[in-house]
């Protein structure tokens, strides 16, 4: 029952008169030109991806509920305008250890998890200078 009940919040955040998730994020940072709003849409994008890809995910797992949550958090975070790193990180890890090893779902985190790490400084998996 959790995972109808996430679904609907899902389907109830994101209505088609409001335009596209991320399409605030990318006014209110400029209107789509720059690499802050390249990473701004490409995250908002990603996490969308995301969120799609659970709402129709057919199987149940116990902590549905708290992924939605964080993707939802996730997604405030970003359109805000000034995504705070560690706030993005903590729900990335919380998404992460609530979808668990849900495998169809690795491609669409690995795309959230790439959009949190371009916000880093130093980048993981990138040689400093």
């Amino acid at each position: 029952m959790l995972g109808n009940v996430g679904r609907m919040r899902v389907a109830d955040e994101w209505r088609p008169d409001e335009g596209l998730p991320g399409e605030t994020a990318v006014a209110a940072a400029g209107g789509g030109t720059g690499h802050a709003d390249a990473r701004v849409a490409a995250l908002c994008a990603a996490v969308a991806r995301l969120r799609r890809e659970l709402a129709a995910y057919p199987g149940e797992f116990r902590d549905r509920g708290v992924a939605e949550e964080e993707l939802a958090a996730l997604a405030a975070t970003v359109e805000g305008g000034a995504p705070e790193l560690v706030r993005m990180r903590r729900s990335l890890l919380l998404i992460v250890g609530s979808i668990g090893s849900v495998s169809a779902l690795v491609p669409a985190l690995m795309a959230v998890r790439t959009g949190v790490e371009v916000f880093a400084p130093d980048p993981v998996g990138r040689p400093r200078d």
